[in-house]
């Protein structure tokens, strides 16, 4: 579905139209992905973008080109069921809302937006706006109620009329309502929609992990906007991808180069929400939160001086956990038994970040930057260099 507002193009994706992703071109990935692989296949998880795209062209400010968007991350759909949930920054250069409060309570309260730097006060807004509107809170709240609505942020400068500050309330309210469960459009799309990754058009990248019966065959679900890396880090199961094409064609900046080639300045973030529905407390919570960056330097990140590294992770279990004025009980795995969860995370991480990279599409914006999609059949050859294929 496709609805035209104003000068802004919303787009609500669904499966149709999915592109190829890294495992269908051969990569191989540890561990076993959900349905979907992709963090809908947490129960209840939903994800919408809202993705908007004007002119070409000479950058003038407050008009574009625009290259941007926004998207959301609602643990239980439309329903208001507070999660136990944690935060973690392996690097601080970025911002992530109302985490404060989930660090001190225990709790997420809200859906998780990411956007581009410039754009997060107007998210945060807006996303309250949209809570009240649906009356997404409990009645426990009756005539009052309050929240820090979670907003990440990567920068989308280099693409983007970014000081512009062209997402509006109305692609956040479209963000949230597309929200949907299943496949999940990956790339340059939502608030991955000007991102760059180890010197390729970057953006959104999902994945997912299913642990075995036995352990409680539990479901870890990864959800990135890469927005990180120079290209000699890139690194795709293990093999030195990056350092492999340093000749092929990377990032073209107008005034600044005459030429294309590789962008090896850090010059981004990247934002990894993470989802599970192992019944886990806020501190185990955390321990998931931490192993994120494991799987983020499988693809050759070093967390850089200029990169925002955040991170936050929730759990859909124990549903009814939430109250202010009642005692609960609540289930929860031993810390024993939360390795197979660790090795979920780490895996669904590194793949979330190559999808992305194999979903993004060459891309041209303001002053005519241009930014070239990963050449995904030279990534097949190098990895066969290295007999690394899995077909």
């Amino acid at each position: 579905m496709k609805l035209i507002l104003g000068l802004t193009i919303l787009i609500a994706f669904s499966a149709e139209g999915q592109t190829k992703r890294a495992r269908d071109y051969g990569i191989p990935f540890d561990g076993t992905p959900g349905k979907s692989n992709a963090i809908t296949d947490v129960g209840n998880v939903t994800v919408g973008h809202s993705t908007i795209i004007k002119g070409s062209g000479k950058l003038v400010k407050g008009q574009g080109p625009i290259r941007t968007g926004v998207t959301a991350i609602l643990p239980h759909g439309k329903e208001f069921h507070p999660c136990y949930a944690n935060f973690y920054a392996l690097n601080g250069n970025g911002d992530m809302t109302g985490t404060h409060w989930i660090t001190e309570s225990g709790f997420l309260e809200t859906p998780i937006l990411i956007t581009n730097t410039g754009s997060v006060g107007i998210v945060r807004d807006a996303t309250w706006q949209w809570m009240d509107q649906h009356k997404y809170y409990t009645p426990i709240f009756k005539d009052y109620w309050f929240a820090y609505p979670v907003v990440g942020e990567t920068y989308d400068g280099i693409l983007n009329d970014i000081n512009g500050q062209h997402v509006k309330k109305e692609n956040v309210f479209a963000a949230l309502d597309s929200a949907r469960s299943g496949a999940v459009k990956e790339g340059g799309v939502g608030g991955g929609t000007g991102m760059i990754c180890y010197g390729f058009k970057g953006g959104i990248g999902t994945s997912s992990r299913v642990i075995n019966k036995q352990a409680g065959g539990y479901t870890v679900g990864v959800l990135v906007q890469a927005n990180h890396g120079g290209r000699s880090q890139l690194t795709i199961s293990g093999v030195p991808v990056g350092k492999e094409m340093t000749d092929t064609l990377g990032l073209q900046i107008s005034g600044v180069t005459t030429k294309q080639k590789p962008l090896e300045q850090e010059l981004g973030s990247i934002i990894i929400v993470l989802a599970t529905d192992a019944p886990l407390l806020p501190g185990q919570i955390k321990r998931l939160a931490q192993r994120i960056p494991l799987g983020l330097t499988r693809t050759g990140a070093i967390g850089g001086n200029s990169s925002g590294d955040i991170f936050i992770a929730f759990s859909t279990a124990n549903k009814d956990a939430f109250s202010n004025t009642e005692e609960k009980q609540v289930t929860t795995m031993s810390n024993e038994t939360m390795n197979l969860l660790f090795t979920a995370t780490i895996q669904a991480t590194e793949e979330a970040i190559i999808n992305a990279l194999f979903a993004g599409e060459t891309m041209e914006g303001i002053d005519g930057n241009k930014v070239y999609g990963l050449p995904k059949e030279k990534v097949v050859q190098i990895m066969k260099k290295y007999n690394r294929m899995s077909k």
